[in-house]
């Protein structure tokens, strides 16, 4: 049985970067550990660090911590290469960076706060999914 592969939108490594409370950090706290696998890309991992190096000023992270962080996802990630750009597809362009990410790396769900952001991903075969309702489906 091979295990659940997601890609996190920014916006859940934020949340679990600026709070302790709540799913997105228990998401962010189960990576690597064999519960699921996620994937990341090259534009993806970009955009991570440049809006979790803005936490270092406002909430209390140190420009150290941030870079662990990456780099620990990095490390645990399965690393997606997006050879080709449907964009534009959604919306925002950020998004399709999510949904390219999604796609290359062969991913079932894209988790995210916004899903109507994300409505043209059942095209793909891609669901989306709030991080707490992700885990309640994993029993995580």
């Amino acid at each position: 049985m091979s295990l659940p592969r997601i890609v996190m939108d920014t916006n859940v490594l934020v949340a679990a970067l600026r709070s302790r409370q709540g799913a997105s950090h228990q998401l962010l706290m189960l990576v690597g550990t064999g519960k699921f696998e996620v994937a990341v890309s090259v534009p993806l991992v970009l955009e991570y660090e440049a809006e979790a190096m803005k936490l270092t000023r406002r909430d209390g992270l140190t420009a150290a911590d941030v870079s662990a962080i990456i780099d620990y996802l990095c490390l645990v990630a399965v690393r997606a290469e997006v050879h080709y750009l449907w964009r534009p597809f959604l919306r925002d362009p950020k998004d399709d960076m999510v949904l390219e990410a999604a796609v290359a790396a062969g991913c079932g769900q894209i988790v995210t706060f916004n899903r109507r952001d994300f409505s043209g991903a059942g095209q793909f075969g891609i669901g989306v999914a709030t991080p707490g309702a992700f885990l309640a489906g994993i029993g995580g």
